[in-house]
């Protein structure tokens, strides 16, 4: 079957028409003339794959990884980085426009840093013969020996951790200088001599085995501790320009006191306390929460606070609040948080979104009352269909 690409779905799906339906087909890019195969019909849609190339768009390119044809965990391993960030860029004024009823030009120029060796943070999976991780929606391991996307020190502790047997599963987080690294490895396991030298932290099975058990990174002139489930922005380059940016926005705006909601292990409350009067950090995971306190003594830093509940629990109990930084899940805000937040009536929002969809479901609630000043997409997540994004609002 043959299909001319049209254009990218927010999936990063090549979209194309056949037999009147529309189709939504893996590794296909805008302008390309592919044959492909269905994997999935619907009365209304096709979702296929493509297996041969007739035409190619001149922004396909040489993948650099070698696993990249058969993971399918990069969306865009073969596509041209500044393709991709203005793909992610118009995505989110297409969806401004057709959702927001507003003009596309409150989307400022999207911010992208290096496309390769970003990541800081890689879970990989493995069982007796294999470690890697996990073909495209299945459980199926792929065995790898390197990441493309992951940083130059989780490379180095792949090729250690090769040598192992019997892992069955493995989290790596470096610090964003990848001077210091955490090491978790699900199975007992032998002969970790060497892995034991290169980790700052090493735990097996849940027990520590270094005499540290977290590491510590730093953002600017603030400094973090991370422990191995923390919340923690992936992308070890482009972080510090998403964190000045709302440091940028606190200092035009000079709120007293700021709400600092999902706020993990405190990281954006702690880089503008020097410039407001008080922060109050909310976040339900108990480890954000004592990572945060944890790193209020290491800033030394007293006008900040946090409350280890769920949002929706406690938001109504708040009171002349100035700022609001939201920095939600993927499922974006919850409709009882977003009520409570227009109770509270702060000045002014700062969201902080990694799922446009949810972003636009959420702005459209929030915009009967909060005009939306500018959106800056950020890509956090090269290679990959993901975008994030900040946003600032204001109270009409």
């Amino acid at each position: 079957m043959k299909v001319e690409i049209l254009r990218l779905d927010n999936f990063g799906k090549g979209i194309a028409y056949y037999n009147n339906k529309i189709c939504f087909i893996d590794n296909a890019y805008p302008g390309e003339i592919i044959e492909f195969e269905i994997s999935k019909e619907t009365s209304k849609y096709i979702e296929g794959k493509s297996i041969n190339i007739i035409k190619k768009t001149k922004y396909r390119e040489e993948s650099k990884c070698i696993y990249s044809k058969i993971c399918g965990g990069c969306t865009f391993q073969e596509y041209n980085y500044q393709e991709e960030n203005k793909y992610k860029e118009d995505k989110i004024k297409s969806l401004v426009e057709r959702n927001l009823n507003l003009n596309k030009n409150i989307v400022k120029k999207i911010k992208y840093n290096q496309e390769n060796n970003y990541r800081n943070k890689l879970v990989l999976h493995g069982n007796k013969n294999k470690l890697g991780l996990y073909k495209n929606k299945t459980n199926e391991i792929i065995d790898i020996d390197s990441c493309q996307i992951s940083n130059k020190k989780i490379n180095t502790i792949i090729k250690i951790l090769k040598k192992i047997k019997n892992i069955e599963e493995v989290l790596i987080r470096t610090s964003n200088d990848e001077k210091e690294v955490i090491v978790e490895i699900e199975n007992e396991i032998e002969n970790y001599e060497e892995l034991e030298k290169e980790s700052t932290v090493l735990i097996i099975n849940g027990k520590v085995k270094t005499p540290k058990n977290k590491i510590i990174t730093s953002i600017g002139n603030k400094k973090y501790y991370l422990s191995s489930n923390s919340f923690f922005q992936v992308n070890e380059y482009l972080t510090k320009e998403l964190f000045n940016q709302i440091k940028e926005y606190a200092i035009n705006l000079k709120p007293h006191n700021v709400l600092d909601l999902y706020c993990g292990t405190g990281s954006f409350g702690i880089y503008i306390s020097d410039i407001v009067d008080k922060v109050i950090g909310v976040d339900y995971n108990e480890s954000n929460i004592n990572d945060a306190l944890e790193n209020n003594k290491l800033n030394k830093i007293n006008n900040i606070e946090y409350i280890c509940d769920k949002v929706e629990n406690v938001i109504e109990s708040f009171k002349d609040i100035d700022l609001v930084i939201v920095d939600p899940p993927r499922a974006g805000l919850d409709k009882k948080s977003i009520d409570n937040i227009i109770k509270i009536s702060p000045k002014n929002i700062i969201y902080i979104s990694c799922n446009p969809n949810t972003l636009i479901r959420d702005l459209n609630i929030l915009k009967k009352e909060y005009s939306i000043k500018e959106i800056t997409p950020y890509n956090l997540f090269p290679k990959t269909y993901h975008c994030e994004s900040i946003t600032l609002l204001e109270r009409r």
